[in-house]
């Protein structure tokens, strides 16, 4: 008997008694596989190289039929038809040509898809779904990594382009939503038949639509799993932990940082200490996460291994937002700029994080020249002028574009340094000529536009002053109001706080926290991810 009629004759007996694991050890599809398989390989090369052949023998050996024992399974038109294209893969695959792999492999697993959706015996084909997807993803990320390979498949009409990613994504998708749609069990019991797959078939899509940077059809993924999926709790841990990363990558990408910190932090409680990589992955995105709502990283949180590799990254960074160090902040993406660009936290870190950069330049200009009333019991409010933020905003622009200290008495010059330059950025009350600043040999640098202070190398005016502490005041970073006349910005509850630092800059996440929203929703609830 063939290698082909032998094979098959397994086949049928598993199909038969409906023995899904053992349908997954004998359909395998890598390289790697034991010597049998590329002998049946070379069998197929030399006996059925014609496509009728194949399609005659698969029909001959599992023949359909009507009457059956109790608990036993038959061949049906879907099973056939994935049984003569994985005969066909092995017949024809040339594991050193990736893209024709790719090709045989993806229509393997759309055709096993579509076996698998049989309502009575597509259950069988769980676990060679799985393998299958899982081999389909580890190949296309190893494509996805090789441009000069995937660019000759792309299709010339740039509306219908899709990537390697996306198109292996949508398979797999296919899969996810039989899973999704079966209807064994309730949803609130523990899982059973397809539905088992839910999260494992999801997280190998939205690994492959983030690998493509096609976040956003990850959100039909996060919509269907909130209508009909079991809760998240009912399945495998590292299930959990990859699904939560990949809802907290979305809601960041998404600018909901708040949701995507609560997703990231359980997913990194979740995952243990030993696994260091996975946890380093996670606090990738959970840090920037919280830094967007005004929390910095613990002492203990950094201490740990998994966070060895990102202090140099985030700690530089909340140094410069505590003090409000636009020109530390900027030479600092500068710095890094290859890496977060990267993982896509660069523009969501460089345009973000200026309302908190402003909020402590503003809250800096205020404790370095504000001067209290010489009678206590005066109920004047605390008040910072504006002129002293404009003229520190421009010594700031000026720093960006290049500019630089010099003392003007060493060149004999007389020195128009502005006081408050001096207390503000020298950060005391001395008197200091070391703040006046001399303008670049070669004209001030070129400032993209999220480099400079308001836009690129515009300048900074009252009007953008006012309009900023105006813009902090409604975001609730400072509490008081602009006195438009007076061209001050007046602190609210200085004595109630006992000091007007304290009420004039609230801690920001404790404003985010309380802030109200016109729509009435939960902070604390997140689209997509089932809880009991």
């Amino acid at each position: 008997m063939s290698l082909v009629s032998q094979f098959l004759s397994q086949i049928q007996q598993q199909v038969r008694s409906q023995q899904g694991d053992l349908l997954r050890s004998w359909l395998q599809v890598e390289p790697e596989s034991p010597k049998q398989y590329h002998d049946l390989a070379a069998e197929l090369r030399s006996k059925f190289s014609r496509q009728d052949a194949i399609d005659k023998i698969v029909e001959d050996r599992l023949p359909q039929q009507d009457d059956l024992p109790e608990g036993q399974a038959t061949s049906w038109p879907g099973l056939l038809a994935f049984l003569k294209d994985y005969l066909t893969y092995w017949r024809d695959v040339d594991f050193s040509d990736l893209l024709g792999a790719h090709q045989l492999l993806s229509g393997l697993a759309n055709s096993c898809s579509t076996a698998f959706a049989h309502p009575t015996y597509g259950s069988m084909l769980l676990q060679v779904s799985m393998s299958l997807s899982e081999t389909l993803a580890r190949l296309t990320m190893n494509l996805n990594r090789r441009p000069d390979l995937t660019r000759r498949l792309r299709v010339v009409d740039d509306d219908n382009r899709k990537s390697v990613a996306e198109s292996s994504a949508e398979i797999i998708q296919k899969i996810f939503t039989t899973c999704l749609t079966d209807r064994s069990g309730t949803r609130t019991s523990k899982p059973e038949g397809k539905r088992v797959g839910i999260y494992m078939f999801a997280n190998l899509v939205l690994k492959l639509l983030f690998a493509c940077r096609r976040t956003q059809l990850a959100k039909m993924i996060f919509v269907n799993i909130e209508s009909i999926s079991p809760p998240l709790s009912l399945y495998p841990a590292a299930q959990r932990v990859t699904f939560l990363y990949y809802i907290g990558r979305f809601n960041f990408s998404n600018q909901h940082y708040h949701r995507a910190a609560l997703c990231l932090q359980e997913a990194y409680l979740q995952t243990p200490p030993q696994l260091v990589s996975h946890r380093c992955n996670i606090l990738t995105y959970l840090i920037p996460s919280n830094l967007l709502l005004g929390r910095f990283p613990s002492d203990t949180l950094t201490s740990r291994p998994e966070a060895q590799s990102l202090k140099p990254i985030f700690l530089p960074l909340c140094m410069a937002i505590r003090s409000g160090n636009f020109m530390q902040f900027q030479s600092h993406l500068a710095a890094h700029e290859s890496w977060l660009l990267g993982k896509g936290l660069l523009l969501p870190l460089s345009n973000r994080l200026r309302p908190l950069l402003w909020r402590s330049l503003t809250r800096k200009t205020f404790i370095l020249t504000y001067v209290p009333p010489t009678d206590a019991s005066s109920r004047k409010a605390a008040t910072l002028e504006l002129s002293h933020l404009l003229t520190v905003a421009t010594y700031v622009q000026h720093r960006l574009e290049g500019w630089q200290p010099y003392n003007p008495r060493l060149r004999g010059q007389p020195s128009q340094a502005n006081p408050v330059f001096m207390k503000a950025l020298k950060n005391n009350i001395q008197s200091s000529h070391e703040t006046t600043l001399m303008p670049p040999p070669n004209g001030s640098q070129k400032l993209r536009p999220n480099e400079g202070l308001i836009w690129g190398n515009a300048q900074v005016t009252y009007e953008d002053v006012e309009m900023t502490v105006a813009t902090l005041v409604q975001q609730g970073f400072m509490h008081g109001f602009v006195a438009h006349s007076q061209g001050r910005f007046a602190i609210i509850g200085a004595k109630a706080k006992g000091s007007p630092v304290l009420a004039g800059w609230p801690n920001v996440w404790q404003t985010i926290k309380e802030r109200r929203y016109d729509d009435d929703f939960d902070l604390d609830q997140v689209p997509g991810w089932v809880t009991l």
